[in-house]
Order: C-alpha cells, then structure tokens, then sequence
C-alpha cells in the first residue's frame, strides 16, 4: 500500500499500521468469496486477521467502509480495461483479434473480482450511490473507447451514420457485465466458457463494426 493511510481519527497509520489494515482488507476479501455480505461481521473479519475489533474500528468505520475501500481498489485495477480497447485497429482482421481479446480480458477481470463485484451490483442495485459510481467508474473505463471506435469507424465511413456510438457502446459493455456475473449459470443451460467467449467475441465485433468477422 502506498501513500499515506490514516486511521478513522485522523492519525497517520506507521507501517505496522497499514500491514494490519490491509490484513482486514485482505481477510474480508477472502471472506467475501464465500460468504453472503450481509453476514459478515466485524468480529469475525478481526478474528481471520488474527486481531481485534477494537483494531478493526481504528481503520474502518464499519463492514460497509472496509467494503468500500475494496471497491475502490478494484476500481482502480478496472481502468485498465480501457487499454483492451484504446488503438486497436477495427478494421478487419484486426477487429476480430481486438474483440476477442476485449472478451477474454473483460470476462477474466470479473472472474479476479467476483466476489466485490456482486457486493458492488448488490449496492448499486438497492440505490446507494457509492457503489453506484464504484460499478460506473469499471464500466466507464471500457464504454469510452469504444464509443470512440465507433465514431472513428463512422468518420471513415465504415459504421452507418445512424448508429449512436454511445448507445452501441454501452449496449456492448452492460452485456459484457451481465454475461460476465453470469458465467456460472451458463453452465447450467450446458454451455461451457470455450464455447461462451466466441458468441461474446461475435456480437461485439457485429456491434462495433456491423459487420461479421474476417476469416
């Protein structure tokens, strides 16, 4: 952890400071993956840290807080989704590799993140806005630029001039998320995660460029 860390009270946190607090974060993280959100509590976050509550609330105000300051951190690792789709060339061959390539990194960054992402989705769905603006800021990331590739591919004369790229973009993107904190429950209608990112590869590539892929 870099920079400084303060504790509720305002205090600068030392280094032995912060290892403790980023041992709750990373003992709450691991508790998130497998247990409901709403049951986790500070007394057993403190107890996995191998500390107390006492400890715990010189850092975070509450389960929620520590929550956040995953959130936050996961948010930040999400920006870099935006270089999946920066540059790339949309133009044939290069559209498939780009979209390909757009699916695998999508789908494999929810897959690190699951486990905050559904606190995330939870959070934003039942209207508070911090985790609202959390699941914004990682779909932002990636819906900028490809509006940006379809307004290039539009100036090219490539896309229709009816396409909104905005929309297209955005369209692209809430399916990616949707798909992506779904992929276990393909595995139930029998489609495996090989035969998964091809389909999700195709409609982005149809939804960029309009056109099916080159071969």
């Amino acid at each position: 952890m870099t920079g400084q860390v303060r504790t509720v009270d305002g205090r600068v946190a030392g280094r032995r400071g912060q290892a403790t607090r980023q041992k709750l974060l990373d003992c709450l993280s691991e508790m998130l993956s497998s247990s409901p959100y709403r049951d986790v509590k500070v007394i057993d976050v403190a107890r996995k840290a191998g500390t107390s509550p006492a400890t715990f609330y010189q850092y975070f105000p509450d389960v929620e807080g520590a929550v956040l300051e995953i959130a936050e951190e996961m948010a930040k690792d999400g920006a870099g989704l935006t270089e999946l789709v920066s540059g790339r060339s949309w133009v044939g061959k290069g559209a498939r590799q780009a979209s390909e390539e757009l699916v695998e990194g999508f789908l494999d960054f929810w897959r690190r993140h699951d486990a905050i992402l559904r606190v995330v989705d939870l959070g934003a769905a039942e209207g508070d806005k911090r985790f609202y603006k959390i699941r914004m800021k990682v779909l932002s990331s990636v819906t900028g630029s490809l509006t940006d590739a379809v307004k290039e591919l539009q100036a090219k004369g490539r896309v229709d001039k009816d396409v909104n790229p905005a929309a297209m973009a955005g369209a692209l993107v809430t399916m990616l998320s949707s798909v992506a904190s779904h992929q276990k429950g393909f595995q139930t209608w029998g489609v495996k995660q090989a035969e998964l990112r091809p389909s999700l590869a195709l409609l982005v590539h149809l939804g960029i460029t309009g056109k099916k892929p080159a071969k």
